[in-house]
């Protein structure tokens, strides 16, 4: 049985490490490893110890921050670390980070960090169970969160 790992943070204004766990249960049979660290540049040892200390096939990294050029920096650092955890433990690690400014207010913000991380989970399952599904989707512009902004050509 595949292992599945979230990383996810206190950061968060809602709790995307719950939205990915009951994405993944509606999806697949799955184990599931859950770590939870205060901030997004502690997503990348936490992805790391989930792959290596606990033995998860892949692992999604959920994180949200902020909106001062100082959490842009940040998500910036995160993502670098997790491209090298990933690197390192030769596994996919899905970061899904929501910028606050994203969205226009409060409600369109929670309805983001929901959906985006719903259609992350579900891509999980497809890199772990159907791959051929998402060679199908290939170059036809796919986004996770809002609209699907489609392929230019066939």
């Amino acid at each position: 049985m595949h292992k599945v790992g979230i990383a996810d943070t206190t950061f968060s204004r809602i709790n995307m490490g719950k939205i990915a766990i009951d994405e993944l249960k509606k999806g697949a049979s799955l184990q599931i490893e859950r770590y939870t660290v205060p901030g997004i540049k502690d997503l990348p040892v936490a992805c790391k110890i989930l792959i290596e200390e606990k033995g998860c096939d892949i692992v999604i990294a959920l994180g949200m921050p902020g909106s001062k050029p100082i959490d842009k920096m940040c998500a910036h650092e995160a993502s670098q670390g997790i491209i090298q955890a990933q690197l390192i433990t030769n596994t996919h690690i899905i970061e899904v980070f929501v910028h606050e400014d994203e969205a226009k207010n409060e409600e369109e913000l929670a309805w983001l960090m929901e959906r985006r991380t719903r259609e992350h989970a579900q891509n999980v399952i497809k890199l772990l169970f159907y791959q051929e599904q998402l060679q199908r989707e290939a170059g036809t512009g796919q986004r996770q969160g809002f609209a699907d902004i489609g392929a230019i050509r066939q």
